[in-house]
């Protein structure tokens, strides 16, 4: 690798990987390069009665995966990063434990967990209590890091098959922004009843092996984790680490077209695909290797070949394979598991086959296929300087990321620019919301869409039209790509996964609900948003407990600032219903405390906000996220996190926590939250008024972080106070803060 003085540098140095080819990176790259597939019969689910019954499983049982007993996602994300670690030489000590996070991307959490939970409850007689906490996706991030003593920033990335290449997008920003050294980033799902009975009832499953860019009449369901060790060139360079490839430009975008089904013209994916590609300095022509998304589904290859012709058919040197006619489709783990497919394949100058084509579809593979070369059956020798790996998933999001062999400049899209709050849309009840047909015929819903949602992606749908509304936002043609979405969330749609489940558990896998199974995915709710408001721009949805909402917009400033987008919908948002009553009841936190809702706000840069003459309720002038990692379902150990983050947020912000004159409080009745938050704001703000606004709305999780920061802001528009700080926990140790000041 040669020397560049350009500090924007992020590498690549140490790969994970499990999945149905192999126990590691080595057999599983042997494997897909000499075309041999994981997929066979099923084992782990009951398919009787169902029309499928192959699958792509891991063969490793979950107890030995790891010691600990966590749900088999976060296990099987575990062993990959363990390999992965150790591969990059990376030494964890207590001095930089901080500087190195975990994001994860997932689809639906712990499958396995709920799976065994709810069986055991309807069938044997009650279900084990701490199996519940091994359900939320919020839990693997943590999971991971509280294995190997990270203490870095923590996400879990759930935007369903596209969670995996965007946790690895949202990584490299991180670190380009100076705010890790490195990350343990990637993605981790396992087969479950609950996917294998989704994608059975919606009959999106292949009786035989998936045959993506082939015979395309469904897929295969996989499982397994890829994980990356990504840090900045800097930081690599100065412990010494190999290198294998840069990690150049990424792209992440919104069909806003069908939850299930991606637009036919292949927009979406085009734009996320552009948008990495120039984020890379690059053109079309200078890609040799895409590994592209190639489920099998019919729609999904129609697209991607509309996609891929339209954009390279003047490349004369483009490979594209899909390695998921060997892996199966990993759901949240595919675009990891793809992406260390992808750097292995730049650095051995090689490229994986698609198997399954015989002679005949040769013959047809020529005519639909042109002057791509789309690898059938044979791995393909060739030198490869950039390749580009590609998910595209349910709610119709969109990511693509761009791998190198050699360093390259890349443009700084920086956008230094003042961040403005410019909209609020709230929507909260204690312990529910009350929502009637005024509150979705204002902004236009009609019932025949609104009836599809289920209440997570109501809640989320309403308050995001009232956040665009008050910003005096519509979306049109000119700005539907400018505009992003963040939803923060710490339990997600959980009445929709326990639901299916149950259903599942009591009738069978072959009677899983085609109507209930797009609605169990987390993403659902900002992909529903999307769809009505028109919104084809970033979109993701993050997992991460209780602070989840508040983190929400610090991702989303972070998108701004980035330069990916000009506005951002930051969310959170979280339902409370017998579901979550009986989860939390079992559990016994909170009883009688819960509440539900959605707060979105607008963030947009100054630029953008003055040209619309925008109103400015207040300045996010600082920002940061922290952890000290404990155990998932704990905070007990973690307060130095706190105070971290709020001290960055306020350097970030260049103020002093003395210039601090409005803090507002996470406090919700449980004593070890309670005196954590009262502890570290006596130490920092003295008598400072601290608002504890969860005494009036509850603990509706997401959506009250969210609304502390739309709290403060309303106060500080209202020439109440100059500064104001917001502050949220999750349980695990995250934590977020946020610095917001008086426009002047």
């Amino acid at each position: 690798m040669s020397d560049m003085s350009d500090n924007r540098r992020v590498v690549v140095t140490g790969l994970g990987l499990v999945c149905a080819l192999g126990e590691n990176t080595e057999q599983c790259w042997s494997a897909a390069v000499n075309g041999v597939t994981g997929i066979r019969e099923v084992k782990s689910v009951n398919t009787d009665s169902c029309y499928a019954n192959v699958g792509a499983e891991v063969l490793t049982a979950s107890k030995d995966l790891s010691g600990e007993d966590y749900d088999r996602s976060s296990l099987l994300c575990i062993k990959a990063a363990g390999e992965a670690l150790a591969d990059s030489g990376y030494e964890i000590t207590e001095d930089n434990s901080d500087r190195i996070g975990v994001i994860v991307g997932n689809c639906v959490g712990g499958a396995a967990s709920i799976d065994k939970y709810f069986t055991d409850e309807l069938k044997n007689g009650g279900g084990n209590k701490a199996d519940i906490l091994k359900m939320p996706a919020a839990a693997i991030a943590n999971n991971v890091a509280v294995h190997f003593g990270l203490n870095g920033t923590t996400a879990n990335i759930v935007n369903a098959c596209a969670a995996g290449t965007i946790s690895l997008s949202y990584a490299a920003d991180l670190i380009r922004a100076g705010k890790a050294d490195a990350f343990v980033a990637g993605g981790s799902d396992s087969f479950s009843s609950l996917a294998f009975a989704g994608f059975h009832a919606l009959h999106a499953l292949d009786e035989n092996s998936c045959s993506p860019f082939n015979r395309s009449s469904g897929i295969t369901l996989g499982e397994g984790a890829g994980v990356l060790i990504i840090e900045s060139y800097e930081h690599a360079k100065a412990r010494g680490a190999k290198i294998y490839c840069e990690v150049l430009g990424s792209g992440v975008s919104s069909d806003a077209h069908h939850i299930t089904a991606p637009d036919p013209e292949g927009k979406g994916q085009m734009l996320a695909i552009k948008r990495a590609i120039a984020n890379s300095g690059l053109t079309p022509n200078d890609i040799d290797y895409i590994n592209a998304h190639g489920t099998g589904t019919a729609k999904n290859d129609e697209a991607e070949f509309l996609s891929l012709h339209t954009l390279f058919d003047g490349n004369d040197h483009l490979s594209v394979s899909s390695t998921k006619s060997m892996t199966g489709h990993c759901l949240g783990a595919a675009g990891s598991i793809e992406a260390v497919l992808t750097v292995k394949a730049v650095c051995g100058n090689t490229v994986p086959p698609t198997i399954g084509y015989t002679d005949e579809n040769l013959e047809a593979l020529k005519e639909k296929a042109g002057a791509i070369d789309f690898v059938p059956n044979t791995k393909r020798e060739k030198n490869i300087n950039y390749a580009a790996s590609n998910s595209f998933a349910f709610g119709g999001n969109n990511a693509s990321i761009v791998f190198a062999k050699e360093p390259r400049e890349i443009p700084d899209r920086t956008n230094k620019d003042r961040i403005f709050i410019t909209g609020i849309g709230e929507l909260l009840g204690n312990p529910k919301c009350e929502i009637s047909s005024d509150d979705y015929k204002e902004h236009g819903i009609k019932m025949a869409f609104y009836r599809k949602l289920d209440r997570f992606s109501q809640l989320q749908l309403i308050s995001g039209m009232r956040a665009l509304a008050d910003a005096g936002i519509t979306i049109c043609d000119e700005n539907e790509k400018d505009i992003g979405i963040v939803v923060g969330t710490a339990d997600g749609p959980m009445t929709e996964i326990v639901g299916f489940q149950k259903n599942v558990i009591e009738n069978g896998t072959a009677n899983g609900s085609a109507f209930s199974f797009p609605n169990t995915v987390y993403n659902a709710a900002g992909g529903y948003f999307s769809i009505f408001a028109g919104i084809k721009g970033y979109n993701v949805t993050n997992a991460n407990s209780i602070q989840a909402g508040l983190q929400s917009l610090c991702y989303a400033a972070d998108v701004i600032r980035n330069g990916d987008e000009k506005i951002m919908v930051a969310s959170g948002t979280d339902e409370n219903t017998d579901v979550t009553e009986y989860l939390y009841g079992k559990l016994g936190l909170l009883g009688g405390m819960l509440g539900e809702g959605s707060v979105s706000l607008i963030l947009e840069n100054e630029n953008s906000a003055d040209k619309r003459g925008a109103k400015k309720y207040a300045e996010l002038a600082g920002w940061a996220t922290a952890h000290k990692s404990v155990e998932f379902g704990t905070l007990k150990g973690s307060e130095s996190a706190l105070k971290t983050a709020i001290e960055e947020a306020c350097a970030a912000a260049g103020v002093s926590v003395k210039d601090i004159d409005l803090v507002c409080g996470f406090a919700n009745g449980n004593k070890t939250v309670d005196e954590i938050e009262n502890n570290v704001c006596a130490e920092l703000f003295g008598s400072v008024p601290v608002v504890q606004l969860k005494r009036d709305i509850g603990e509706s999780r997401a959506a009250a972080s969210a609304k502390q920061a739309a709290y403060a802001a309303k106060m500080i528009s209202e020439n109440k106070y100059r500064c104001a700080l917001a502050a949220s926990f999750g349980v695990g140790g995250q934590y977020s803060a946020v610095v917001l000041k008086k426009v002047d």
